[in-house]
């Protein structure tokens, strides 16, 4: 099945312009949009989309400050809201079906708390993480690399500045954890390293602090309350990221949670058949097809 590719622009109300990408008949309606993680990456979900795109059209765009969205300003979660908000319009999506990865699920969960009734169904994908899970994410990302390469990654990071290959070193010694399998780990995130650039630092700062200002956890009812009828959430089994705070997340918002075995931060590359097969039902189940 050949699907339709659209490429645009949207006009935010303070100038800016997002870039964004829809595949498949943007005339049907509700559609399906994917919300990237970073923050301050572009958008990377471009493998996910052909997955569901013949059940229903499935907008991307990279992020304001990201990729094909050049914009220079303070970033707050309040603004990446309204953008998210403002592009349905642009759309002419009166409502839609959410799916978050990473950071993009804090977005869908924000969204959700603000926009209830755009939401015709969300898809929380490898995130939000609340509660007290850093620590032992760091422990187990530690235990997934050697001494050596801890420390040469801690000597990037202290670089006031870095070069173009640098830079490339830093993403992937940080990305090739995330993975299941560290040989092919090691080969997505070298691959993500040069792919998704250049990374917004300013942006993952900002948005980091305003977070941790006014935490995901502390919204929890009111999220609950809140979300559609048609909600999960989904997680790789060997994410460094505790599966447990997921399995918590889900007790608290009353939640269906999918574990994918054999796959990371990122399961539609290590496991695209699984991930594709929940994605088509949780689709279908949203369309009520």
């Amino acid at each position: 099945m050949t699907l339709t590719e659209t490429q645009g622009l949207a006009s935010m109300p303070d100038d800016a312009q997002l870039c964004w990408t829809a595949l498949g008949d943007t005339a049907r309606k509700p559609a399906v949009i994917l919300l990237h993680g970073g923050p301050g990456l572009p958008d990377y979900l471009g493998d996910v989309a052909p997955m569901i795109a013949d059940l229903a059209p499935v907008y991307r765009y990279d992020q304001r400050g990201t990729g094909r969205s050049p914009w220079r300003g303070p970033h707050t979660l309040a603004r990446h809201v309204d953008d998210l908000a403002e592009l349905l319009d642009a759309w002419d999506v009166p409502r839609a079906v959410l799916i978050g990865h990473s950071y993009g699920t804090d977005l869908a969960s924000r969204f959700c708390l603000r926009h209830s009734d755009r939401v015709a169904a969300v898809m929380l994908m490898c995130g939000p993480f609340t509660g007290d899970w850093k620590a032992e994410y760091r422990a187990e990302r530690g235990r997934r690399m050697t001494e050596a390469q801890q420390d040469r990654l801690r000597a990037l990071e202290k670089l006031p500045h870095r070069t173009e290959e640098q830079e490339v070193e830093l993403l992937t010694l940080s990305w090739f954890t995330d993975h299941a399998d560290p040989g092919r780990g090691w080969h997505w995130a070298a691959h993500g390293a040069r792919r998704r650039r250049p990374v917004n630092w300013s942006m993952n700062g900002e948005l980091g602090r305003d977070g941790r200002a006014d935490p995901l956890d502390q919204h929890l009812a009111e999220l609950r309350a809140c979300l559609p009828a048609r909600a999960e959430l989904l997680g790789g089994a060997d994410d460094p990221r505790p599966l447990s705070a997921l399995r918590s997340l889900a007790l608290r918002l009353d939640l269906p949670l999918t574990r994918i075995e054999d796959a990371g931060h990122e399961p539609w590359l290590e496991q695209p058949d699984a991930v594709r097969a929940h994605l088509r039902r949780f689709v279908q189940g949203a369309l009520g097809t």
